[in-house]
């Protein structure tokens, strides 16, 4: 295991970049997050060159707002590969749907380049494992988008669990609380006219094209995302692990036992993923539940619609976006911390001149994404898992161990590095 010191003198190899080098990056799907992470990545210093989205109109319509920001056009591409040829682009940032991470963060490192990729960092278990050790091996500094990591209350807040004031920590609650309208059930039809389906398809299965499988409603499918737990949930079980990670250890980071239950109890339209699940993972000593509602949010838990709490025997800490708040047993608040900006892409570009691990250094950013697929695993099973953490596999259960990875359409296999 890399640490510290050796990771920085490791990275000789790599880039070097001064203080006053301006970071170059491609932006690699430019829909609603990866435009969001290209604005502040300018925001904070940073160049977008070029934008690679297989959709001619996405372009046309965040390249605009791109320019304005930072006083040039960025050029575009369909093909990935033509960004990782260029030796101009210092990293790239990976926000297409899911089911292209690995794909694209792989060769990307290979070929020199930082990445910031969007949560949840892979599809199965076993391909976060190859991202973590393909950023080792290449000495690549990798964030993923579990932005929490770089707001300072959430910060705080996982000192303050790890502190000992809650006492005996038993119970963590992770939730979220929304309203997903209906999506329908449209017929499968045209692509549209400027947009390179077989590209966007990619390692997924061959299907017809259908407007529900594509721009952002991808996420309900299982072919190309990772359910609400994926999308929603690696957010505030994540926060859930800064504190377990704070007071425990990154060795306590995974459980041994997860139970999902849950369906589509709201809407019977085309979404695949639950729309209300419970999941519970149980660490031996305590448990950490997850609980999605999906048709409300008319009084959710704790006062949040989205948000994570730490109950022990002496006090409970609730932290969300306004900031985090403890109570004590007679239940009456005994400190509160005020919310704070997130500054994960200041973050990033940070450690690539500095090359310092980030906030969401790869391993973190797979262990929470790890959360997400042994949720998911169980809830595909109908039925318990039991993991070792140690071996990262579910022993002898031949049904499990066989979704830690999964097939690719052929023509896309993983690339190997």
């Amino acid at each position: 295991m890399l640490t510290r010191r050796t990771w920085i003198g490791a990275a000789g190899a790599g880039m070097a970049l001064g203080a006053n080098d301006r970071i170059s990056l491609a932006l690699i799907g430019a829909r609603n997050q990866g435009k969001g992470v290209a604005q502040r990545a300018i925001a904070a210093g940073a160049r977008i060159t070029t934008i690679c989205d297989i959709d001619d109109a996405i372009y046309a319509k965040v390249s605009p707002d791109l320019a304005e920001r930072q006083g040039m056009k960025p050029a575009h591409v369909k093909d990935f590969r033509r960004v990782l040829d260029d030796k101009s682009i210092d990293a790239v940032i990976i926000a297409t749907p899911d089911h292209w991470h690995t794909h694209m963060a792989l060769p990307a490192m290979q070929a020199g380049k930082d990445v910031f990729v969007e949560k949840p960092l892979s599809q199965t278990i076993h391909e976060g494992q190859l991202i973590r050790d393909a950023a080792r091996k290449y000495h690549r500094i990798v964030q993923v988008g579990t932005m929490r990591r770089s707001s300072v209350h959430f910060q705080e807040a996982a000192r303050q669990v790890a502190s000992g004031k809650l006492g005996k920590l038993c119970m963590i609650r992770a939730w979220m609380a929304q309203v997903r309208e209906s999506i329908g059930n449209p017929a499968d039809s045209a692509p549209p006219a400027g947009a390179d389906y077989n590209q966007w398809l990619g390692p997924a299965p061959l299907r017809p094209f259908n407007e529900n499988r594509f721009h952002y409603n991808w996420r309900f499918f299982w072919d190309y995302g990772n359910s609400e737990l994926g999308n929603q949930g690696v957010h505030m079980l994540d926060v859930a692990l800064m504190g377990i990670q704070a007071a425990f250890g990154m060795s306590r980071s995974l459980p041994a036992r997860v139970s999902s239950q849950g369906g589509i109890y709201w809407l019977h339209d085309a979404k695949e993923v639950p729309d209300t699940q419970t999941t519970t993972f149980d660490y031996g000593d305590f448990m950490l539940v997850w609980e999605l509602q999906s048709f409300s949010r008319s009084h959710p838990v704790e006062g949040a619609t989205a948000g994570t709490a730490f109950y022990g025997s002496e006090g409970t800490l609730v932290v969300d976006g306004r900031g985090w708040r403890m109570f004590g047993k007679d239940g009456k608040t005994s400190a509160t911390g005020a919310a704070t900006p997130m500054t994960h892409e200041q973050n990033f570009l940070d450690c690539m001149r500095s090359r310092k691990l980030p906030n969401a250094d790869v391993e973190i950013g797979r262990t929470s994404t790890t959360l997400c697929h042994l949720g998911n695993i169980s809830q595909k099973l109908g039925r318990d898992v039991r993991f070792d953490a140690k071996t990262e596999t579910f022993g002898a259960d031949k049904e499990a161990n066989a979704m830690l990875s999964k097939r690719y359409r052929t023509g896309f296999d993983l690339p190997r590095v």
